[in-house]
This record gives structure tokens, C-alpha cells and sequence, in this order.
């Protein structure tokens, strides 16, 4: 029993703990290439919070990290695949707004939204949530962007990549087939060269861009490789809660 997984733990437990900061993992629910699993993005994304927050508890942080939520936004040519979940921006506030009055009414003043699909945008639902909420603090938490991947992989990869497969590897082996079962991830690029070189933008259609769902060649992946990429992640995002677990709301900024 973690004392800081919410799912594994129990009133007994929390009755008499005094709890800084709560983390929110956020995944979707869709394809990942032909080897890995559905729930990629939410699986990584817990396992991701529980490491971190194993560390910031252990460095003496009442960090809580909540039951994640496995419903994200999809680009179109993707909502048609079988089984994949689409949750609109205005749904996916109400969910978290919903959370975060929950931990306001009960004291927690410090949240961290940490966002493990790179289809949410949870900026501007955080600007609107925030005013509702001035003695709270609303964080986001972008995993797959904190790091420089080219120090981890020979090819991240933007969707069900090198990356993400070795991150599987490591905390799920058992959920990742054999890389000789997964697609090699091609995507075609626009014919636009406005879209392109980020002039404009556009949501991907998902199955004009990639035969087998993925973006990104995942057949170098290595558990390994996933391993010393989480250590680093997860000590950094550690740090973040460590440092807002001792945060005077009050006195922010310098």
C-alpha cells in the first residue's frame, strides 16, 4: 500500500496525513501503432505521477496522486477508429474543474495537471478554471516535452514511437508486443508548406497521415533506454512537486 497512490490507499491512512499537493494524471484512450495497448498514454502517465511522487514523498512531500483520467481529444481520421475515445475540450473541463473543487473544498491548494497526450490543450482551460479558484494553485505538467529526447533515443518519435515504446517496455513489458509485430510508424507530411513550417495549422487526419497509427520508427526501442529517460523525468518532475510542496502561495514571485 502506497500512502500516496489514492486508488491503494485508505481512510485509515489519510484521516491523520496533511496532504500539499495533489497530481492529476491525463491520458487518452486510442491506437498506438500495432504493439502497444490502447491505454498507452494513461498507463505511462500513472506510472510516471507514482514514480515521481514516490521520490517527492520520500524527500518528505505529502504529494497524493489521483486516479488518472483515460479520456483525451483526438484528431479527426482518428475519432472513426474502433474504440478510440474522444472527449471534447468542454467535457475535459467540467472534469477537471469538478476535481479541482473537490480538493479546494477539502484544503488541498496546490494541483499539478500532469498531461501525458499530446492531443489535450489544457492552457486555456486552465486560464478559464483559475480565476474561479485564487487561493489555488493550477499547474500543468507536460511530460513528453520536458526533456531533450535526441539525449535518450535515436528517433523520439510524436506518437507510439521510439519513445513511448521504450517507455512501455520498461514499466509494462508484458503489454508490448514483439517490434517485429509494429508498423515502422512512416507519416506523410502536408503538401502545404505553410503547415509544415508552423505558418498555419491544422489538426492531422489520422488515417491520411499513417497506416498503422504511429508516428515515429519504434523498432530501436530498448527497456533500457526507457529506464534512464524516467529516471531523469521523474526526478524532475519531482523536484517541481518538492518545491511547490514548500511554496508560500502568498509570496510567488521575486
Amino acid at each position: 500500500m502506497k500512502p500516496y497512490i489514492l486508488l491503494e490507499t485508505n481512510w485509515k491512512n489519510l484521516k491523520h496525513q496533511k496532504y500539499e499537493v495533489a497530481i492529476l494524471p491525463w491520458g487518452a484512450t486510442e491506437p498506438h501503432n500495432y504493439h502497444l495497448p490502447y491505454g498507452t498514454d494513461s498507463l505511462e502517465t500513472s506510472k510516471i505521477a507514482e514514480d515521481a511522487a514516490k521520490k517527492a514523498w520520500e524527500a518528505g512531500t505529502k504529494i497524493m496522486v489521483l486516479p488518472a483520467i483515460p479520456l483525451g481529444t483526438q484528431n479527426p481520421g482518428q475519432i472513426e477508429l474502433p474504440f478510440c475515445l474522444h472527449t471534447r475540450a468542454s467535457t475535459q473541463k467540467m472534469i477537471l474543474e469538478d476535481i479541482i473543487n473537490s480538493l479546494s473544498i477539502q484544503g488541498i491548494k496546490k494541483f499539478i495537471l500532469l498531461n501525458g497526450h499530446g492531443g489535450n490543450d489544457f492552457k486555456a482551460i486552465i486560464r478559464e478554471i483559475q480565476p474561479n479558484y485564487p487561493g489555488m494553485l493550477i499547474s500543468l505538467v507536460e511530460w513528453f516535452k520536458m526533456l531533450d529526447g535526441t539525449c535518450y533515443f535515436t528517433e523520439t518519435g510524436d506518437h507510439a514511437g521510439e519513445m513511448e515504446t521504450c517507455i512501455m517496455q520498461h514499466y509494462f513489458p508484458e503489454l508490448v508486443l514483439p517490434l517485429d509485430e509494429a508498423g515502422d510508424g512512416k507519416s506523410k507530411a502536408f503538401k502545404l508548406r505553410g503547415l509544415n513550417n508552423k505558418v498555419a495549422w491544422t489538426p492531422r487526419r489520422w488515417d491520411k497521415v499513417s497506416e498503422d497509427t504511429g508516428i515515429g520508427n519504434p523498432k530501436e526501442a530498448t527497456p533500457e533506454k526507457g529506464k534512464r529517460f524516467l529516471d531523469d523525468l521523474t526526478t524532475a518532475i519531482a523536484d517541481f512537486i518538492i518545491e511547490l510542496g514548500e511554496a508560500d502561495l502568498n509570496n510567488l514571485y521575486e
